[in-house]
């Protein structure tokens, strides 16, 4: 999912998990409101609140409640909460560096939740700037690996800015600046492909190999991580291997 790229296609897995889909669309409804009380509730005039809103649609999020979000965001009905985001740091099992986003109207509620999963999980919390500088603010689109190559693809997003086009199982992943997240999004559109997620991310400049043992203890400490309700995304700097996930989905304990 984010390590930068498995991580992506764990995620994708976990989030057809019934167990799983009522956390994605509180954390998806979160971010619509988010977008559309910083960018006001007109989509043409907001790109990010386009595409929580494509993500979230993406996701089979009922419409009645993506438009309830805009217009708590917007101001338009009562009930928005006024989230803050913070950035938590840290390491995972075998120095894996984290960064943990959440969004959330209880900052002391959101601290508890994140120290607690580090340390039953094996992890530990870092100081503020020791693991964030390990990452960098990129655009992030997902495209459905069925009836594209990867060299249709990057033809139809390289002058748009992507950076880069990579495989990944089922999916490809397009890398960007995040500035111009919003130009490939647009290429991909005018090009006729359709994408599953267009957001922007908290890339690693460079990634650590973990055999499948070191896999299933990031995985434990990002699941902890996820079960609460205030944190929206978790970005680490692992890799896994073709071999590690094969051994993984053959034994995922």
């Amino acid at each position: 999912m984010s390590g930068h790229s498995k991580w992506a296609t764990t995620k994708h897995k976990k989030a057809a998990l019934d167990a799983k889909r009522g956390k994605l669309f509180a954390k998806l409804i979160k971010n619509i409101e988010v977008a559309a009380r910083t960018g006001g509730g007109d989509v043409s005039g907001n790109p990010t609140l386009f595409d929580a809103i494509q993500t979230a649609k993406k996701n089979s999020v009922p419409g009645d409640n993506i438009d309830r979000a805009v217009k708590r965001g917007a101001g338009l009905i009562e009930g928005g909460a006024d989230y803050q985001t913070i950035m938590y740091e840290g390491y995972a099992p075998g120095g894996i560096a984290m960064l943990v986003e959440c969004l959330t109207d209880n900052k002391n509620r959101s601290a508890a939740d994140v120290r607690v999963a580090f340390t039953r999980s094996g992890g530990q919390l870092a100081d503020p700037g020791s693991v964030a500088y390990m990452f960098s603010r990129k655009g992030l689109i997902v495209i459905p690996a069925n009836g594209h190559d990867e060299d249709e693809i990057m033809e139809a997003v390289l002058d748009a800015g992507a950076e880069e086009v990579a495989s990944e199982g089922d999916v490809f992943e397009v890398l960007s600046e995040a500035t111009d997240l919003r130009a490939v999004r647009d290429a991909l559109d005018a090009a006729g492909i359709e994408y599953d997620s267009a957001e922007t991310v908290w890339h690693p400049a460079t990634r650590l190999d973990v055999d499948a043992e070191g896999a299933r203890k990031v995985f434990r400490l990002i699941d902890a991580l996820e079960d609460s309700d205030d944190v929206q995304n978790v970005y680490a700097n692992y890799n896994v291997s073709a071999d590690v996930m094969a051994e993984l989905d053959e034994d995922p304990s």
